[in-house]
């Protein structure tokens, strides 16, 4: 099975630390965030493909073409279109059904094995304050209906922890524009799925890295993730 890692960004709201290398690649006591993620796979995967774009010779010398006993794949993305853009690069070497996730978050393996279940399913954690996320909507049998971003005076919900269980069916929507010239991922996994079931699985452990304060914070909770 294959994985779908995108980390092309540069990751702006990391300031400084991202001008010598690309957020991806930024140290968690001692070892890149992306290395932590790819131990986080399940032993279902083989491949690994890497969406890269800003820096990318970072990734390429740290990992190379295997790492782990897992093949890697290198898909270059000049043009930041966003997530649902980055994925149509991968279009032709990807097979049947992948895991697709973000470059710079920590996940929890068990998570990400539960993902593996299905053939179409989406990761959501349980905020409290989902107004700096985007948040899956859901019905009685767990199936997702659509995600809103960033939603005004709502309480707990379940955010988009942006780890996806997907296949080959996932090409024949058209992309959804989330505007500035980018396409969703999700949004346009919501317009699938008022063909398509697709479950919605429950993260017991995410850690989103956003800013510097998210980077600091990730050595202190780091012993979930392992």
């Amino acid at each position: 099975m294959q994985a779908v890692i995108l980390a092309a960004g540069r990751g702006k709201r990391m300031g400084n630390l991202t001008t010598v290398t690309t957020k991806p690649m930024l140290k968690i006591k001692g070892k890149p965030i992306l290395e932590y993620k790819l131990n986080a796979l399940p032993k279902k995967i083989k491949e690994i493909i890497f969406i890269v774009g800003y820096r990318s010779t970072d990734i390429i010398s740290y990992f190379k073409r295997y790492f782990g006993g897992r093949r890697i794949i290198y898909v270059f993305q000049t043009n930041l279109n966003g997530t649902g853009g980055a994925l149509h690069l991968a279009k032709s070497i990807l097979k049947d059904k992948f895991l697709v996730m973000m470059g710079d978050d920590l996940y929890y393996k068990k998570d990400l094995n539960n993902l593996l279940k299905h053939d179409l399913a989406i990761l959501g954690y349980e905020v409290d304050d989902p107004s700096n996320f985007g948040v899956i909507k859901m019905n009685q049998k767990k199936h997702m209906v659509d995600v809103i971003e960033k939603p005004k005076n709502m309480k707990k919900a379940l955010a988009n922890a942006g780890v996806y269980m997907l296949n080959m069916n996932f090409f024949d929507y058209e992309l959804v524009s989330v505007g500035k010239g980018e396409f969703g991922l999700p949004q346009t996994m919501a317009k699938m799925a008022v063909d398509h079931k697709i479950k919605v699985e429950k993260a017991k452990f995410w850690h989103p890295i956003g800013n510097p304060e998210d980077l600091k914070k990730a050595e202190s909770v780091l012993h979930k993730f392992i």
